[in-house]
């Protein structure tokens, strides 16, 4: 079994990874996603919002890896919702997320999913023996369209009350108690929860890396 880092303190995140039968042990990055947004658009210009969650999903991986050096694949990732052209993360706080969901109430929003990988095992210096990391990065983003209900003001404050969207990217989950507010969406359903399993699965096929390698 090859191991797994996932560089995101996300419990829906390793559920989902758990789910599929691999068991990644966490490592948070304590990233400062402002400076890292900051440092990026200095650099590249305005991001759009799909590079601005794979920006902040590559920053999270590399700085598990530079600090912990964890001999694993280690796994990034980072949300980031887009509504008429604007991007929202975390709400943090109640007003903040009343204030969202009264924006999202019945429209149509696109969640982006950043990935970003390393292969920071052990280098394998025998030729032929592919057993051992590369050392290489990659990464993408998954982009789901999803769909919200009509919530009346009652509701909105129902489910900010509970809490539980103040932490996630654009203040709803799919998978909990934000699921009945959720009419469909159009895509991957995991993205959506916080890691694209199919996406994960591509990535690690082009480190020669098959998907069941990794379950336990």
């Amino acid at each position: 079994m090859i191991a797994l880092v996932l560089a995101s303190a996300s419990p829906a995140r390793r559920s989902t990874l758990r789910n599929a039968g691999v068991d990644p042990e966490v490592m948070v990055s304590g990233v400062d996603e402002d400076a890292e947004l900051a440092q990026a658009q200095a650099r590249y210009g305005e991001l759009s919002p799909a590079d601005v969650a794979l920006t902040l999903a590559r920053a999270k991986c590399e700085a598990v890896v530079q600090a912990q050096a964890p001999d694993a694949l280690v796994l990034g990732c980072d949300s980031v919702l887009e509504l008429d052209g604007q991007i929202y993360g975390k709400p943090i706080e109640p007003a903040v997320a009343i204030e969202r969901w009264r924006l999202m109430r019945g429209q149509v929003g696109i969640l982006h999913t950043g990935h970003w990988i390393v292969d920071n095992r052990e280098r394998i210096e025998h030729p032929g023996d592919t057993s051992g990391g590369t050392g290489a990065t990659l990464g993408a983003t998954a982009s789901t369209t999803v769909h919200f209900a009509d919530l009346t003001d009652e509701e909105i404050d129902a489910y900010v009350a509970t809490g539980e969207p103040l932490q996630v990217a654009g203040a709803f989950t799919v998978d909990g108690l934000g699921g009945p507010y959720v009419t469909s969406i159009d895509g991957d359903y995991h993205a959506v929860v916080g890691v694209s399993l199919p996406l994960v699965r591509e990535l690690l096929l082009q480190l020669d890396v098959p998907w069941h390698s990794l379950r336990s």
